[in-house]
């Protein structure tokens, strides 16, 4: 696997919080996020989908897990002009990130946080900096890929 270096910017974003399983499928959030981005001009290329998983879930009940759907908003985006039933915003931390381009079936993504945290960390010259988050880049629509798969850019939050 050929992870690259990156360094990402600070940026805002608008989000919806979902509780409960990663492992359950629930469009729920991501459909009303997108929507709602849709309808205020906020979609790629110019705007990134970002999915966060607040949570480990080999530490956490699955019924407690967190994930944030987000959406990056542009400067000067006035949040109080626009309707935002849900709709929540905050900045997300720049620095050093791992990048690991995944594609694979959603229910895999855990597996790519496997490896990075159980495996590339532990042999690499960077730490895993816990007070950032780790950031799911959505790339396509698994619903639309031939194969079910989802494409994410992962990026794993480290230091030196």
């Amino acid at each position: 696997m050929n992870i690259a270096i990156k360094e990402l910017p600070e940026c805002e974003v608008a989000f919806i919080r979902r509780v409960g399983s990663y492992f359950e499928p629930s469009e729920n959030h991501w459909g009303k996020l997108i929507n709602w981005s849709v309808r205020n001009g906020l979609y790629p290329p110019k705007q990134s989908f970002i999915g966060i998983s607040l949570d480990n879930p080999d530490h956490v009940e699955a019924h407690d897990c967190r994930h944030d759907a987000c959406v990056t908003i542009p400067e000067g985006f006035e949040k109080e002009k626009h309707h935002h039933s849900g709709i929540q915003f905050r900045k997300l931390d720049g620095g050093q990130y791992a990048l690991y381009p995944f594609y694979d079936t959603p229910a895999k993504l855990n597996l790519a946080y496997q490896y990075m945290y159980g495996e590339w960390i532990a042999n690499s010259d960077y730490h895993a900096d816990y007070d950032r988050f780790n950031l799911e880049f959505n790339l396509n629509n698994p619903a639309e890929d031939p194969e079910g798969k989802c494409r994410v850019d992962l990026f794993v939050p480290i230091k030196k």
